[in-house]
């Protein structure tokens, strides 16, 4: 009674296996053809054919490797800084005949503002003149933010490949974008949205952190760092357009961080400015701020009109994007937290500052291995990029609310 029903379905597989070995035929068809091509040709030719083959192995094997090799990934990388254990913001005299006679931040946020000092002359400020007028061998509290920003470039550039700028991540697969795949994007995304934490930071050390706004000029090492970190993050040895030999992105991105830590060495002297007011830390937070809020554009767009689930495949660049985004603001607000530490004190900012740290660091533990951008409503694929998007929109509300705090 069941023989038709089971002839039936033995058709179905027998045809479905029958297209399944046709593809597969198809798609091995060339490389079985140039293997045959091979085989009967001296070893004239299979000799210098066969070393650029075993050379292109090692080279994609090479790019696979440092595409999944994420060293010196720590969500908890902040913890090594022991950002508890620093006692005044960054810029004050921590030690040396300064340090006794310079008083701490006052409840305006000024910062280096030496009680002893003679009257600033007209037009300038008492913390534009602080570096200049403590006593030699004061030894200034460098910024954490600053440490943490060359830290995140160290990482990116040094500890691991800057994959956006290697050649075989530029030519694609076959011709594809990679970042169009669902392979092998994952960490140049991630590493991007790191790189996105630090452009903006850097842009608001030179503004308005490494000066005293109006009465100093911009410091010529954070300058040096804000123009080379916003170089482009796709630039190989050589290039097309305009054609010929190019410095890579990774070497402009190590001068950036050179210049950030040249910049700290000249606050540990006291030969630099950190101008921690909290009109300063309004700014700050407001940009990093923006900034949360395209990503959260970008990826509310994203899950609200490509509902792929686990064949989307830009859903992961979105989703990686954020998480390095998120990595590296954790670090950057986590030191701006104790750089601004009077700040966040005097204006009672430390519970919600706390909070806001929490929620950063729970972002970190989503790591799922396939990036679904399923329906929110969905049952069967979960959406990741919403799920990142709500992080995001709760650190970005906090931010905005200890913003508004520091504004009244």
């Amino acid at each position: 009674m069941f023989d038709p029903i089971v002839a039936f379905f033995q058709r179905v597989f027998t045809a479905i296996g029958r297209g399944i070995g046709l593809a597969v035929a198809w798609l091995l068809w060339p490389f079985v053809a140039m293997g045959n091509w091979y085989r009967q040709r001296s070893w004239i030719i299979k000799g210098p054919i066969g070393l650029i083959l075993l050379g292109l192995i090692l080279f994609y094997g090479y790019f696979v490797w440092q595409t999944q090799a994420w060293t010196n990934f720590n969500p908890d990388y902040v913890d090594r800084y022991k950002l508890a254990d620093r006692k005044v913001p960054a810029g004050s005299p921590v030690s040396g005949p300064g340090a006794a006679t310079t008083g701490q931040v006052g409840a305006a946020g000024t910062t280096n503002q030496a009680t002893a000092a003679a009257p600033p002359a007209e037009g300038e400020s008492t913390e534009a003149l602080a570096a200049a007028q403590l006593p030699a061998g004061t030894v200034c509290q460098t910024s954490a933010v600053v440490d943490v920003a060359a830290d995140l470039i160290d990482v990116n550039v040094n500890q691991n490949a800057w994959i956006s700028s290697m050649l075989l991540y530029k030519l694609g697969f076959f011709g594809l974008d990679w970042d169009d795949t669902p392979w092998l994007d994952n960490k140049a995304s991630f590493q991007r949205g790191i790189n996105q934490a630090v452009r903006r930071t850097a842009v608001e050390l030179v503004d308005s952190l490494g000066r005293v706004r109006g009465t100093s000029g911009v410091n010529n090492d954070l300058q040096s760092a804000r123009g080379n970190i916003q170089f482009d993050e796709e630039t190989w040895y050589f290039g097309i357009n305009p054609f010929g030999p190019k410095t890579p992105t990774p070497s402009f991105y190590r001068a950036a961080m050179r210049d950030l830590r040249k910049f700290n060495v000249s606050l540990g002297k006291c030969e630099a400015i950190f101008d921690g007011r909290s009109d300063n830390m309004v700014e700050f937070l407001d940009r990093v701020a923006n900034d949360l809020g395209n990503t959260s554009a970008i990826i509310r767009e994203r899950s609200e009109f490509h509902n792929g689930g686990w064949f989307d495949t830009r859903a992961d660049d979105r989703f990686w994007f954020a998480f390095g985004q998120l990595y590296g603001y954790y670090g950057i607000l986590s030191a701006a937290g104790a750089d601004f530490e009077n700040v966040v004190a005097q204006r009672g900012l430390t519970p919600i500052w706390t909070e806001t740290m929490k929620q950063l660091r729970a972002a970190l533990n989503i790591q799922p291995l396939i990036i679904s951008n399923g329906r929110e409503d969905g049952w069967i694929m979960p959406t990741h990029l919403a799920t990142m998007g709500f992080y995001i929109l709760r650190v970005r509300s906090n931010l905005v609310e200890m913003r508004d705090i520091l504004a009244r």
